[in-house]
């Protein structure tokens, strides 16, 4: 999957999240594509500038890519 994709998946996620869920829907699309971001070396800042969204946005993609390895998600989109 390329940068590209991940970014226009993450922009839709956060746009369409429920009010004061946003930030959860960063951390669960890190979960979520956390080993194709690390299989590919994608750095997060660059999928969040890519998305169009805050830089600070960059450390809550991060916590996700890095709880990637830890969590199984009950059910995907």
């Amino acid at each position: 999957m390329r940068i590209e994709e991940l970014s226009l998946i993450l922009k839709e996620r956060y746009e369409n999240a429920p009010k004061r869920e946003q930030v959860v829907n960063i951390h669960l699309f890190g979960i979520e594509y956390g080993e194709i971001i690390k299989r590919n070396n994608y750095k997060p800042v660059e999928i969040i500038r890519l998305a169009e969204m805050n830089k600070s946005y960059n450390t809550e993609l991060s916590k996700g890519i890095k709880l990637s390895k830890f969590v199984i998600l009950k059910s995907t989109r």
